[in-house]
């Protein structure tokens, strides 16, 4: 089989599984992003040679704490309380601790960012290590469930749109930079990333943005523009951060000395190599969320 049919099989068996498990329930969707957060966990722990088994057990834990209290707060407190006879209420200021979390993972994002752009950052602490396996790794994975739920239920439209703006942005970015880049977006880490593929990306990540907002969210006609507006600034944020999120990637990818995050997709390397956009994104957009909750 030769590595052209190999790369489109394998990521029309990703997007596959992708739109059934956000389309099917929010439990499948909730679920398939915790299996791909353990793989995602083993992939960045063999790039920094962090402990494999400790970092899966520490990762899961979280999101799946997270997750529980946040979104399954009476049921996960029932079935304690039925199961071992315990009067357990784990009811918590769910925006207080969003808050918190948000300013770890955004700490964490600044530190990545610095790590980007710092060439005399060749070697990795420990501790730097493991905050990056809990801001970089964990808690995005947290946000991308999060804001899937908007501000109330869980509406996969929001995601889907998510993806489908990365995609967007991903594609243009390649065929623009492929067909006309003259000039180097970061040579010295992503050799292949041109200016004009990133401005390509943008303005079609832009576009996408518009006609996700007026042919799939359909807002209320009153809230028309209002909509379109929120979903361009999520295009563009998709697009810059998405880019960083990219990069960051390659960085701990060239320090580590290999191509890929991992083999799982054939063509396409690992489940981080697929979502280092997305997990670098999601953060951003959830704070531009608290942004919007708080002004209007």
């Amino acid at each position: 089989m030769n590595e052209t049919l190999k790369r489109a099989i394998s990521g029309a068996v990703y997007i596959a599984l992708l739109l059934t498990s956000i389309l099917f329930s929010t439990e499948s969707f909730i679920t398939l992003f915790g299996v791909f957060l353990i793989i995602t966990i083993y992939e960045f722990s063999n790039i920094v040679n962090l402990n494999k088994v400790f970092s899966i057990l520490f990762g899961t834990l979280v999101y799946a704490a997270i997750i529980l209290v946040s979104h399954y707060n009476k049921q996960t407190s029932q079935f304690f309380n039925d199961n071992f006879n315990a009067n357990i209420s784990l009811e918590t200021n769910i925006k207080q601790l969003d808050l918190v979390l948000l300013a770890v993972t955004i700490v964490v994002s600044i530190k990545c960012i610095i790590f980007l752009f710092y060439d005399s950052v060749q070697k990795i602490s420990t501790s730097s290590k493991y905050l990056y396996l809990l801001g970089y790794i964990t808690l995005p994975f947290v946000f991308i469930v999060k804001i899937s739920f908007g501000t109330n239920d869980y509406n996969p439209k929001i995601i889907l749109g998510l993806f489908v703006l990365i995609w967007t942005n991903d594609t243009f970015a390649y065929l623009v930079g492929k067909s006309m880049g003259k000039h180097k977006l970061f040579e010295r880490v992503s050799p292949k990333k041109t200016i004009e593929g990133f401005i390509g990306g943008v303005v079609f990540a832009a576009f996408a943005g518009f006609l996700i907002s007026k042919l799939y969210i359909q807002p209320k006609p009153e809230f028309s523009s209002k909509s379109i507006l929120i979903w361009t600034i999520i295009a563009l944020i998709v697009s810059i951060f998405g880019t960083i999120g990219d990069l960051i990637e390659s960085k701990f990818k060239r320090i580590a000395g290999v191509k890929d995050s991992g083999s799982i997709m054939p063509g396409h390397g690992g489940i981080l190599d697929r979502l280092d956009s997305v997990i670098f994104v999601a953060p951003i957009i959830f704070l531009f969320y608290q942004i919007l909750y708080y002004v209007s």
